[in-house]
């Protein structure tokens, strides 16, 4: 049977002053075909897809719809021609109704009929086969509602063309396949469906085929059916690379944070964490697995004295004579002028970790200025580090000076761990680390991890990727609901024990929590 073509590119060219984000870029996309983009960090996947949906506009080159050069300006052309993108952060109005922000900016020269549009959202959900409520607001979503909101808006909007750009970034093992199931669907409806994500062994399982792109270039493409992860790696890095993440025993591990009974609230009053209890050693990776919005993040920030644990709470960090220091209390400049060494690497990069406007060399002084001996800001050890992370990392990046918000997600991400980890930590807390990132540069920071944990740091390590998780991981604890649903053994661990741990109801959470050591 004969492929018919949806979108076609032609020599697409974009730069951004004098970097080149894409370069005589060709790529094809059939009718009832899902497409998965892959290639490193920086290598213009995002900006290509970005020039799709009306964003960036090509400063080279030619696109055809349906065989018909077209000229995509804006979103709204996007919308013209049956494009559709959606966004890896949702871009959603919290007070709204899914049908109120399905409907939201949609002109068709009629009055807005809401009872008429929550037919329509139904109609498509059941279609398709999405789970989702019309009248139900934003903010009392979870992640995955919220994407599905996202992908029948462009749905509704009549797009035959849709562009996912990380759609399975925040989602459990059982989300994931509930999606690629709704995506199949599209797909056998005659959508068009390009993915750009970095988990492999998901682009193995939904796509079709695979187009690489290698350094802005387009270096071809392959059928699903006939790829490995290995192969994919090597086509996008350009040589060969070993794909196993390295575990070391942990060396004389011994207790270097001690949490008990941690409680936090949000604003209203919700407890967002409850009486969560365990100990990370030094020398060992603790991994820590759950849904999104069931403590992670306040869990770390609490230890790092970002978030207000409640009385009753204890976290103690153990110094190296054996002394208990506790940390509940103190503001993150108090722990670190007692002597105690954390790290932390947040999930929200360039709102928590990083200053958008600054380059590399001044956000590396965002860790050091306040210890100066003098006036003047000392820039020269900065700037000395800021080299060397770009070196060793190989940051993608015109100089030192340019401002970190120019750089591609996964540039930012490590520029943020270089800077933590040269911090030379006793407990090192990273959050979403690889977010973003492309395998090449995942497998770097898995290294780097393995190396702190082998100096006899703790490391804790949120992350959304079960496999890894199960790979790198001594021990995983187990968030649900804001409680500790368990902690197992990384290395007998199987992903489908973590993922019943992360959606288990409280009851059934205590009977099965295994000893919290």
């Amino acid at each position: 049977m004969e492929k018919t073509v949806a979108i076609e590119l032609k020599g697409i060219t974009k730069y951004f002053g004098s970097v080149v984000a894409n370069e005589g870029v060709d790529l094809t996309v059939y009718k009832g075909e899902i497409l998965a983009i892959l290639g490193e960090n920086g290598s213009g996947k995002t900006t290509l897809m970005n020039m799709i949906a009306g964003i960036y506009f090509p400063d080279e080159g030619h696109i055809f719809v349906d065989g018909e050069e077209v000229l995509i300006r804006s979103p709204k052309d996007a919308f013209r021609y049956k494009i559709g993108m959606v966004h890896q952060h949702f871009k959603l109005v919290d007070l709204f109704t899914a049908a109120e922000n399905i409907v939201l900016g949609v002109k068709d020269g009629r009055r807005f009929n809401m009872k008429e549009v929550n037919a329509r959202v139904r109609e498509i959900a059941e279609r398709y086969g999405f789970t989702i409520d019309p009248k139900k607001k934003v903010y009392e979503m979870s992640v995955s509602e919220k994407q599905t909101v996202e992908i029948v808006k462009v749905l509704y909007r009549g797009a035959d063309i849709l562009i996912l750009d990380e759609p399975t970034a925040v989602l459990t093992p059982q989300e994931t396949e509930r999606l690629f199931e709704v995506i199949r669907h599209m797909r056998d409806d005659g959508k068009s469906i390009i993915i750009i994500t970095h988990k492999l062994h998901e682009v193995l399982s939904v796509s079709d085929r695979v187009a690489i792109l290698r350094k802005g270039r387009y270096v071809g493409s392959v059928e699903t059916k006939y790829a490995t992860e290995l192969s994919l790696t090597e086509m996008m890095v350009g040589q060969k690379v070993a794909l196993n993440i390295e575990r070391p025993d942990p060396v004389r591990p011994r207790p270097r944070l001690m949490v008990k009974n941690l409680t936090c609230k949000n604003k209203e009053g919700v407890a967002t964490l409850s009486d969560v209890s365990f100990t990370a050693f030094g020398g060992e990776i603790l991994g820590i697995a759950g849904i999104s919005g069931c403590g992670q993040k306040e869990l770390l920030e609490s230890i790092a004295g970002l978030e207000y644990a409640y009385p009753g709470s204890s976290i103690s960090f153990v110094t190296d004579e054996g002394e208990e220091e506790e940390l509940v209390g103190l503001s993150p400049r108090e722990i670190r002028n007692m002597g105690v060494a954390l790290s932390f690497v947040p999930e929200d990069r360039l709102g928590m970790g990083l200053v958008g406007s600054m380059g590399m060399a001044e956000n590396m002084m965002l860790k050091s200025y306040a210890s100066g001996k003098t006036p003047f800001v000392e820039r020269k050890q900065p700037t000395e580090l800021a080299g060397k992370i770009k070196e060793e990392l190989e940051v993608v990046t015109p100089d030192l000076k340019t401002p970190v918000s120019r750089l591609s997600g996964g540039n930012v991400q490590k520029v943020l761990v270089g800077r933590e980890i040269a911090e030379a930590p006793a407990v090192l807390m990273t959050a979403y680390a690889v977010r973003g990132l492309d395998i090449n540069t995942s497998y770097m920071i898995y290294h780097l991890l393995n190396e702190q944990k082998k100096k006899g740091v703790a490391v804790i390590y949120v992350g959304e990727d079960l496999d890894v998780l199960l790979a790198l991981s001594d021990r995983i604890l187990v968030l649900c609901g804001g409680k500790v649903s368990g902690i197992l053994d990384g290395r007998t661990a199987t992903k489908e024990q973590v993922g019943l741990l992360m959606t288990k109801s409280e009851r059934e959470g205590k009977e099965d929590t295994h000893e919290q050591s």
